[in-house]
């Protein structure tokens, strides 16, 4: 990212740039501002990047692995194949929400000797158009800084030209510090939303979330799965009402399980493990950056596919029951 500050500062419309998918995606860097909606506000970089690629494609790659050489050349691969997000993982030694892909990266990426520093340089020196998100634990938050406190890695993160964090085993009852640095510095900070999460909890995740709300397509952890699960659809109906975006991961791996995703009213997708299984196969970087490009592309046109007539109409009346 180079610039000192690639976040929106606020005012002017976006400029655009035509992406791989050939649809117009939104510029980062110093000439990129923050839209202003009808009510004078303006939404996150993420939020507006989101809304203005509708469905929008978030990819997921684990810094380091198997260094932070080619997770460069990854991230930009992923960029030019049609990301409108992506999500770069902070390798901590001991994950809860990944599957045994994602765990296998960032073992790779720890005996690589991945730090926050070199994670945070390789951000710096990252060029893409896709605003850039940080997906870590909450310890690797907390404990960056010369004593117990989250806003030095939140700082930092600002500085580099971070756009959000997602801190899974965070709750968002606990989460009020967190929230308040985030908002100090601009970033979002996305919950990750379960099947089973209803009632009160929901409320509070929902008051906490910004930029979109995280939604867990089956309980479990991450992993490439074979079809869409149930879950996702009934998730996506019961977050109707939010007036944030929502973006489906855990288990996404295809073009047409982007299609199905989007089609049941989602404003993303979210896909990892199966670009961390592209990576872990390849022979060498170069095949790895020409198939995730390739991939990313695929699962671009997947979800494009799903705004056909399949799509619920958010503006259409409720149908009438017997």
């Amino acid at each position: 990212m180079n610039s000192e500050d690639r976040r929106p500062a606020g005012g002017d419309p976006r400029n655009h740039r035509t992406g791989s998918d050939r649809g117009e995606r939104p510029v980062t860097g110093e000439n990129r501002k923050r839209p202003i909606r009808a009510d004078g506000g303006t939404d996150s970089d993420i939020e507006a990047t989101i809304r203005e690629n509708d469905p929008a494609l978030i990819t997921y790659v684990t810094a380091g692995d198997p260094s932070l050489e080619d997770t460069k050349a990854y991230v930009e691969a992923l960029d030019r194949g049609g990301a409108d997000l992506i999500e770069l993982g902070l390798p901590f030694s001991e994950p809860i929400a990944e599957g045994p892909t994602i765990q296998a990266a960032i073992n790779r990426a720890l005996e690589a000797g991945t730090t926050p520093d070199g994670f945070f340089d390789l951000v710096d020196d990252l060029e893409t158009e896709a605003p850039l998100l940080v997906m870590t634990y909450y310890n690797m938050v907390l404990q960056y800084g010369p004593e117990a406190d989250v806003r030095p890695f939140v700082e930092r993160a600002a500085e580099v030209g971070l756009s959000g964090i997602i801190v899974p085993d965070l709750p968002a009852e606990e989460a009020d510090p967190l929230r308040a640095a985030c908002d100090e510095h601009g970033l979002d900070l996305v919950f990750i939303v379960a099947p089973t999460t209803e009632g009160e909890r929901l409320e509070t995740i929902m008051s906490q979330v910004s930029g979109f709300a995280y939604v867990q397509a089956r309980l479990g952890t991450t992993g490439a799965r074979g079809d869409v699960s149930t879950a996702t659809h009934e998730s996506l109906q019961r977050l109707a009402d939010y007036d944030v975006p929502k973006a489906v991961g855990f288990g996404v791996s295809e073009g047409d399980h982007a299609t199905e995703i989007v089609e049941a009213g989602a404003d993303g997708v979210i896909v990892g493990s199966a670009l961390i299984d592209i990576i872990a196969d390849s022979d060498d970087t170069a095949e790895g950056v020409d198939r995730l490009e390739a991939k990313a592309t695929e699962l671009k046109a997947g979800a494009v596919r799903g705004t056909g007539d399949g799509r619920p109409d958010p503006d259409a009346p409720e149908p009438e029951h017997p």
